[in-house]
């Protein structure tokens, strides 16, 4: 029809002026706007900054290789991050995820040195170990006679238990390791058990599960007040006091005079 305008296609750059202002046409009036935030003028300005590379030189002037850190060392890292851990929740297992960032590894790195988790609580519980007996307390229970062993065994538990936390308590008595704690470990703990109870029976007139049970129960003193000075709660030389005299009075109560009824 006449006086009718068809109407035509709309171009593409027709379409893309509400977003791109710059397709305007030049004689639009006006300065041209500026661009939107999403497209920045200037490219480059919208990339982070590069971190400096904080590798030394050689003597050629060119980046020094990044030093890398030895197994050993690595392996270091592991074991105290997961003590801290399980310190920290208390129970067994650990979070891999958690692990990984606390070391700043990836998991799979973890598992190169420690193919399941009860593999790293054995590792952790062998340093445990390793420290009791480099304090003689194996031997002491079972070479030193009376009361006196109670009384050193019990000191050296506090005062480790004090230091590191309740560590091997947290691993040895979760169900997640049962039946995957490391044999070497379940025989010194039994080989220190076995040494005071055979004095209980010697020198207490106790039988065997009745030893064996106040042992359990004098070692548990230490453990409780090691664990205590360990968060904070009391000095280590109060507990120490505390834990002479309960030790006293649990092997005083445990003799046969003391424990035989009055005629």
């Amino acid at each position: 029809m006449r006086g009718c305008t068809a109407s035509r296609s709309p171009r593409p750059s027709d379409l893309l002026r509400p977003l791109f202002p710059r397709l305007s046409p030049p004689n639009s009036g006006g300065r041209a706007p500026r661009p939107p935030a999403l497209f920045p003028a200037t490219l480059g300005a919208s990339r982070p900054k590069a971190k400096a590379d904080t590798r030394g030189r050689d003597r050629e002037g060119g980046l020094a290789p990044r030093q890398r850190l030895s197994a050993e060392v690595r392996r270091r890292q592991i074991l105290d991050a997961a003590a801290a851990l399980v310190l920290e929740q208390g129970h067994l297992p650990l979070s891999l995820e958690r692990l990984a960032g606390r070391v700043g590894v990836s998991k799979g790195l973890i598992y190169e040195y420690f193919p399941t988790q009860p593999d790293l609580f054995n590792a952790l519980l062998a340093e445990e170990q390793a420290a009791l007996r480099a304090d003689g307390m194996p031997e002491t229970a079972e070479d030193v006679a009376g009361s006196s062993a109670a009384h050193r065994c019990a000191d050296v538990y506090l005062r480790h238990i004090a230091s590191t936390g309740p560590l091997a308590h947290f691993i040895l008595r979760d169900a997640y390791m049962a039946g995957h704690v490391d044999p070497a470990a379940v025989r010194l703990r039994d080989r220190l058990i076995r040494g005071f109870a055979r004095r209980a029976r010697l020198e207490l007139r106790l039988p065997a599960a009745e030893a064996i049970a106040a042992v359990l129960l004098v070692l548990a003193i230490p453990e409780e007040m090691g664990r205590l000075v360990w968060q904070g709660d009391i000095p280590l030389e109060t507990a120490q006091k505390l834990v002479a005299q309960l030790v006293t009075s649990s092997v005083t109560a445990l003799t046969p005079a003391a424990s035989a009824d009055p005629a």
